[in-house]
Order: C-alpha cells, then structure tokens, then sequence
C-alpha cells in the first residue's frame, strides 16, 4: 500500500510495536486502512462530474453550491447542447451524470447501453418563447396564421438552436411547421450550437427574434419574451436526468442524481422557471 492509503503513521506504529503488538490488532488495522483504500471509498470522495443541457446552467450552479454546502465535494459541470454532451459520453468522456434538454439524445444513450438501468427520470418541464432584445420588444401572437416573416423584414434572422441536433432548434422546428411557416424561416435561421448561443445573439442585436426557454430569457437582461409558442405547436419540453453506466457503482452520483431530481431542489428549480413534472 502506498503512503495515501495506509497512513505513515500506522506504517510507524507498526514496524516499532514489534512483538508487543497483538496480531488481532495489526490485521485491525490492516483492515480498516483496506476498507478506506477500497475503489468504493475513494470514489465516494471524489467529485461527480455532471453533464447538463446550457439552459440549465444557472439553476444547476445554484443547486450545485448547495450540494457543496451540505459537506459533499463540489459537483464539475460542463454545460453544452445535449447533443454535444451525449456524443461525448458515447466517445468515453468521464461523465457521471447526463441532464438533457429532451428525450431524444437520452435515448441516443440509452440504446447504446451508456445510461445505467433504471436511473433514468424527467423532472423538469420548460416552455418556447419568442424572445427580442429588450429596445426593440413588440408583442407578437403566435398561432397558425402569424406570419414572422413579414416582421423580420428583408434581412431580419431568427436565432435559435440549429435543428439538426439542438434540442431548442428542434422544438422550434416542430412549433414553426406547426404555424406553417417552417419553409419560410428556415432560410433565415441564425443556427447556434446552444441555445445560451442563440440569446446572446439577440442580446447583441445581431438577430431581432430569438426562438429560446422561457428559462433562459428570463436568465437575460437584455432581451424580452415577445410571444409564447402555444403547447399544441411542439411536443412538450422535458429535462431526462440519467445515471451513465461508468458511474454505475458510485454512490456519490447516484446521491447527487436523487438530490437534483428529488423535492429538495425542486423550489430552487422553480425559483430559475422550470415546471416540475406531475
């Protein structure tokens, strides 16, 4: 055992108690130094690593320095689009947990067996918004016959995420097709890799609309939601909160995970926007 493990002191003890020292309390202590050295042990002392969706980035900071503040380590997050994170765990990234922003790339995990078995919950609920930066907010109604493209004007774009595999640009695919205006927009999407991306570009004034959670705008100074995109437009918007399969054995994660989808952070993700599942 090396000086981590089995503390200099105890080596000390050892070696100079000699004969005095009875064999039960040398395999004593050899039992214990054991039983901390244990992957199990260690494990628990280490701090989970959390992959999570950009739209929860401020609530999951908040939720993660109460974790921290009841004794545990401090939680590393990594905030990205879901389909970033979920192709990085699929290449062997050291990810603990994975909080998506829709079903989809939870299930892209899950049937390469990357998720463990019957970790898997969706806590959280969000909703669509049409965002503007905050000089330039007009109320806009949403429904089948609005038509955007008549307010964006000849070279006005609409941020979001990018539909190919941004969760947020998916919804607001769905939501657009359903208005019947998908073939018109879509030419004039501005396509970020997440949707903290696509606010900051209406923040900036480089967009004049922004397709974002109503989360994230309220995360924002600088721009107003607009118009909401009604529930029948898109499928509903839901957080898959998942164990991955290498962090199977940690007891650590799966505390973490039962503490971040249980009734003691629900106020707090309330207190950022988010719905909580009934």
């Amino acid at each position: 055992m090396d000086g981590r493990c089995f503390p200099r002191y105890l080596l000390r003890h050892t070696t100079r108690s000699g004969p005095a020292m009875r064999r039960s309390n040398f395999l004593s202590i050899l039992a214990v130094a054991a039983l901390a050295c244990s992957p199990f042990a260690l494990r628990a002392q280490e701090a989970v690593t959390v992959f999570a969706a950009a739209s929860l980035t401020d609530a999951l900071r908040d939720l993660g320095r109460q974790w921290t503040a009841r004794g545990n380590p401090a939680p590393r997050l990594t905030f990205a689009a879901s389909s970033a994170l979920a192709r990085q765990i699929e290449q062997g990234a050291p990810a603990n947990l994975f909080l998506s922003a829709d079903e989809p790339w939870a299930n892209y995990l899950q049937e390469r067996n990357l998720l463990a078995n019957a970790t898997r919950s969706s806590p959280l609920g969000n909703s669509l918004v049409l965002i503007s930066p905050i000089d330039a907010a007009r109320p806009v109604t949403l429904a089948r016959n609005t038509d955007l493209l008549a307010l964006l004007g000849p070279t006005g774009r609409i941020a979001t995420g990018d539909p190919a595999n941004v969760p947020v640009g998916r919804y607001a695919q769905a939501a657009l097709t359903w208005m019947g205006q998908w073939d018109a927009i879509s030419p004039r999407l501005a396509r970020a890799d997440n949707v903290r991306s696509a606010l900051l570009l209406v923040e900036r004034g480089e967009a004049p609309y922004g397709i974002v959670y109503a989360t994230d705008a309220a995360a924002s100074t600088g721009v107003r939601v607009v118009g909401a995109f009604p529930a029948e437009s898109h499928t509903p918007v839901t957080y898959p909160f998942a164990l991955t399969r290498r962090a199977e054995g940690n007891a650590q994660a799966r505390a973490l995970l039962a503490f971040l989808s249980g009734p003691e952070a629900s106020p707090t993700w309330q207190r950022f926007g988010f719905t909580l599942a009934r």
